[in-house]
């Protein structure tokens, strides 16, 4: 049975959310009708969620990620400040625009990697890429899956969606900006004056490099346009797609699908929805109360940033949404900044965050636990009631 112990963890954990969700629908713990209504609903984040993750491997293939890393480390003429500035900018827009697991996933390896080329400290560029991947994900639906959701139960366009969300968007990313260079980004605490800018990245095909970087623009586009985000993203890829099958057909290869997250996701929608049936639902409307006001607003966000960092945040989002009376779009779109920028705590809090460490694992970069978690702690407790604030007052 060599073959179950080389399955990872994770999959394990996600077949048998899956295999337990299908559990529950065929003993009737939870209703066929809930279930086909659920898997109704997600069908397009699905769908939105295959075409971004092909649209932004095909990117990093076609080296979109590496050249911008590398012209944005050059840019800084080895200056910690300059590259600071530019590094926030490009995770901040990366995770704004083209979804925070594109951050962890794509840019993480490729700020480390730059970080070994150039001699830079790559404990700095590890928790920007980390730490923006979770609180720069408030300002458009594509953001982040929980704010499909959301923008879904408020009914709101992205461009609306955006309009609600851009003040807790920049005191979100202003206060992790502080939070980085006085913790890890100063002379103090990086270690060292200055760094070695890199060569410029050499392109091997400019075709495939333009291809994608035009395919992604498009995609940015079309969600601000108000094209439905699934169709923006399957637009995108499949354009990308059929230029890399005229100039590099082997990148088309199945792992391009992302099959592990569409099992989690489908099984964590057909499992929250029998504990909201077996009292989870009380438990949240117990915490999370019926105030709409800044009071009601701060408490949600407290509720669904600490089970975020129990349970990871996209189900607390999922057990806290059903919680909130309807009408109560300030006490949702606060529940929501506290599944988004609380997660900063437990290293299972965000998929971003999980699929962060596994990277930071791989170029055997050593991150102390404890003080992940402490300093997590200390943004998430600044950062979640200024831009709750931000949100309501504004």
């Amino acid at each position: 049975m060599t073959w179950v112990r080389r399955v990872p963890v994770l999959d394990w954990i996600r077949f048998g959310l899956l295999a337990a969700g299908v559990v529950f629908v065929l003993t009737g713990l939870l209703p066929a009708a809930d279930a086909e209504a659920g898997l109704r609903r997600i069908a397009p984040l699905l769908v939105f969620l295959v075409a971004v993750i092909v649209l932004v491997e095909l990117t990093k293939t076609a080296q979109v990620f590496d050249v911008v890393a590398a012209r944005m480390a050059i840019a800084g003429r080895g200056r910690y400040g300059r590259l600071f500035l530019l590094c926030t900018a490009f995770a901040s827009l990366t995770t704004i625009f083209l979804n925070l697991d594109t951050t962890a996933v794509l840019l993480t390896p490729v700020m480390l990697a730059l970080a070994v080329r150039s001699g830079i400290a790559a404990l700095p560029l590890a928790m920007t890429t980390v730490w923006l991947a979770n609180t720069a994900s408030l300002l458009l639906p594509v953001s982040n899956l929980t704010n499909l959701l959301a923008a879904k139960r408020v009914d709101l366009a992205p461009r609306d969606f955006a309009a609600r969300m851009w003040a807790p968007q920049v005191v979100a990313i202003a206060v992790t900006m502080v939070a980085l260079w006085f913790l890890y980004w100063r002379r103090g605490a990086r270690g060292a004056d200055a760094y070695e800018p890199p060569a410029p990245e050499r392109v091997r095909d400019r075709v495939l490099c333009g291809a994608a970087a035009v395919a992604c623009l498009g995609f940015v586009a079309g969600v601000l346009a108000g094209v439905p985000v699934e169709f923006a993203a399957g637009g995108a890829a499949l354009a990308l797609v059929l230029v890399f099958g005229v100039r590099d057909a082997s990148a088309l290869r199945p792992s391009l699908v992302p099959w592990r997250l569409l099992v989690f996701v489908t099984g964590l929608f057909l499992v929250v929805p029998v504990l909201v049936r077996f009292g989870l639902d009380a438990v949240m409307t117990a915490l999370i109360g019926t105030d709409d006001g800044l009071g009601g607003a701060l408490r949600a966000s407290a509720v669904g940033a600490g089970l975020s960092n129990v349970i990871n945040n996209l189900p607390a989002y999922t057990a806290g949404e059903p919680a909130v009376p309807l009408g109560h779009e300030d006490q949702l779109l606060a529940l929501l900044i506290g599944t988004n920028v609380g997660p900063l705590v437990t290293p299972w809090a965000s998929l971003a965050t999980l699929l962060w460490f596994e990277w930071c694992r791989r170029f055997e970069l050593t991150v102390p636990i404890g003080r992940f978690a402490a300093h997590g702690a200390l943004l998430a407790a600044v950062a979640l009631p200024a831009s709750v604030a931000a949100l309501v007052l504004l």
